[in-house]
């Protein structure tokens, strides 16, 4: 465990030292992007024993692909701090090279190329996870030129699609916030912790959203809010209430995690300020932040007219969270497209 290098680190090296004295001449641009723990920068030990090792994605010209993917795999050494440079990645024994034009690649992993302009239809269908694994990451060299512009072009919401994004947040929240109150009025104590379950991650993505981050998918969720400057007490809040052995002390727990979102939308501007403090919802003994006050405000700032007239449902990540969906563009692209009644 102590000898681990993160992947990024390995990658770097391995593109200097390795891939580059491979092809000169050749004008490249070279990055560790897209899928991989790696990427995220949440690799650890135990991620080297699936998908991992020295890898580089290698973008050049179209014409030059197979010219520079042949010259690439008869040049690599058989290993590279002390991994193979060939191994088993998402099933597939291959080099850990990937040759590709930048277009087709950005087009496979988003539905569309953003070195072209990023439209509506583009923002909300592309799920949080390959948004975060095109704009993380590293680029090594960009002599092609366009990458980082295309990062950069992603790297956060514009104002209004984020207010809209964040608006459906909340409503999401406003959807079930009495329900671990209700659930265990009536004894049904493991509903409740369902349901509080449910409210503790739409709260965990909605302070990752708050704070400029798109969140990743279940498996590194926790571990993103942890890295988020100042979500110790807000972790905590939700660490009681998944740890309540009773409804009302879910409920006070949750209620404290929603009083520290409720601030930090306060602090973003994006609408007018509004109380943080939980009320009780209408003239049952639930406690509720009443997250629709803040889904209303974020769509009433909205000067856009089309975002403003889109149903308050969300981007896709907020549609659906089917594995099998997200990690399709094409039917993510779809689904959103036909939800909102929005084009390209």
């Amino acid at each position: 465990m102590c000898d681990f290098v993160p992947g990024i680190d390995l990658s770097r090296a391995f593109y200097h030292e390795v891939v580059a004295p491979l092809i000169p001449g050749v004008t490249h641009s070279a990055a560790l992007i897209g899928p991989g723990s790696e990427v995220l920068a949440f690799d650890t030990a135990r991620s080297t024993d699936h998908d991992w090792g020295p890898r580089v994605l290698l973008f050049v010209r179209g014409e030059e692909a197979a010219e520079v993917r042949a010259a690439v795999e008869a040049g690599l050494p058989d290993r590279f701090g002390g991994f193979p440079t060939v191994f088993a990645y998402h099933g597939q024994v291959r080099s850990g090279v990937t040759v590709t034009e930048p277009g087709e690649w950005l087009a496979g992993r988003l539905g569309f190329d953003p070195r072209r302009g990023v439209s509506l239809l583009d923002w909300l269908s592309a799920p949080w996870q390959s948004l975060a694994e095109v704009t993380c990451g590293e680029v090594f060299h960009d002599g092609l030129g366009g990458l980082e512009a295309a990062r950069a072009a992603l790297s956060w919401y514009p104002d209004d699609v984020w207010r809209y994004v964040l608006a459906c947040q909340w409503r999401r929240i406003a959807q079930e916030e009495p329900f671990p109150g209700r659930c265990g009025e009536v004894g049904d104590e493991l509903g409740s912790a369902v349901v509080g379950a449910r409210l503790a991650r739409e709260v965990m993505r909605l302070a990752l959203l708050l704070r400029r981050r798109y969140p990743p998918y279940a498996k590194w969720l926790g571990s993103a809010l942890a890295r988020m400057p100042g979500s110790t007490e807000l972790g905590e809040s939700l660490g009681t209430a998944m740890a309540a052995r009773s409804w009302r002390e879910r409920e006070a727990a949750l209620a404290a995690a929603y009083a520290r979102v409720a601030a930090l939308q306060n602090r973003t501007r994006l609408a007018g300020w509004l109380d943080e403090g939980v009320r009780g919802f209408y003239d049952r003994p639930f406690q509720v932040i009443d997250g629709d006050r803040f889904a209303d405000a974020l769509m009433a700032s909205v000067t856009d007219p089309v975002i403003k007239g889109l149903p308050v449902v969300g981007c896709v990540d907020q549609l659906s969270d089917a594995t099998d969906l997200l990690v399709a563009p094409g039917r993510a692209r779809a689904v959103t497209a036909a939800a909102l009644n929005v084009g390209a």
